[in-house]
């Protein structure tokens, strides 16, 4: 699935990104406001959806070597917080839906927690 796909899907706002990283392809994703967990149980996804707006957020996905972070509920990042993520190459979205539905969404459109799934 392509990061333009995970925004129309979500009806989400870019936030930090050009239409080229929009192209870029994600194989799976996560979903979590503990950056602990995170950090403890999270291998290889690409998207990060959270509703936790703080600078660690950023840390987290970069260490992580996510490109997609996803706001849900509405949240959007300080103007520190989308400087930073640029910085590291980050596509940053927000979205207004839920994080269970946000979710919910992408995975029924085939984006997993380990890998796209075949239709």
């Amino acid at each position: 699935m392509k990061i333009k796909e995970v925004k129309e899907y979500l009806g989400a706002e870019l936030l930090c990104g050009s239409e080229t990283e929009l192209e870029k392809d994600v194989y799976s994703a996560c979903g979590s406001d503990m950056m602990s967990d995170v950090l403890a149980y999270v291998k290889d996804q690409s998207v990060l959806l959270t509703g936790l707006v703080n600078p660690q957020v950023i840390r987290t996905a970069e260490m992580m070597d996510m490109i997609c972070l996803v706001f849900v509920r509405s949240k959007k990042p300080t103007p520190e917080m989308v400087a930073l993520a640029h910085e590291h190459g980050l596509v940053v979205l927000a979205t207004d839906k839920r994080m269970y539905e946000a979710c919910g969404i992408l995975y029924s459109n085939g984006l997993t927690s380990k890998g796209v799934k075949k239709r």
